[in-house]
């Protein structure tokens, strides 16, 4: 039994849902080539963003996920936050990342990730 743990640096990204299963499986290939059947725990060091398991045969998914977010927390003046002091937008993000948290947990075959044939990791990268 082995182990292994990386820390990989995202770049920055503007708000919205987005694909890093390649920078993510770039970044640690050589350390999952070790391994025959395991497990990946990734976790994001983010209080305002989150990761999430979906779909990426159809972009539109993505859009829809982030018109589902935007709908179910809102921003704005119509918005309940009392946290405002790094934005309006702050509390919002905060919520949203709490929905999906902060971490997934993927098997591990044949030293690759081993995702179902139209997953996908996305951040879900809130202001």
């Amino acid at each position: 039994m082995g182990w292994a743990q990386k820390e990989v640096k995202m770049p920055a990204m503007k708000r919205g849902c987005h694909l890093v299963t390649h920078l993510i499986e770039r970044e640690i290939s050589s350390d999952l080539a070790q391994f025959r059947v395991g497990l990946a725990h990734i976790f994001i060091q983010h209080t305002s963003a989150s990761l999430t398991i979906n779909e990426n045969a159809d972009p539109d998914v993505r859009v829809d996920m982030e018109t589902f977010l935007n709908q179910t927390v809102p921003e704005g003046r119509r918005a309940p936050w009392v946290h405002t002091d790094e934005g309006p937008d702050d509390m919002p993000a905060h919520c949203k990342a709490s929905m999906f948290g902060s971490s997934v947990s993927i098997p591990i075959s044949s030293g690759r990730l081993n995702l179902g044939t139209w997953q996908v990791r996305h951040p879900l990268l809130l202001p």
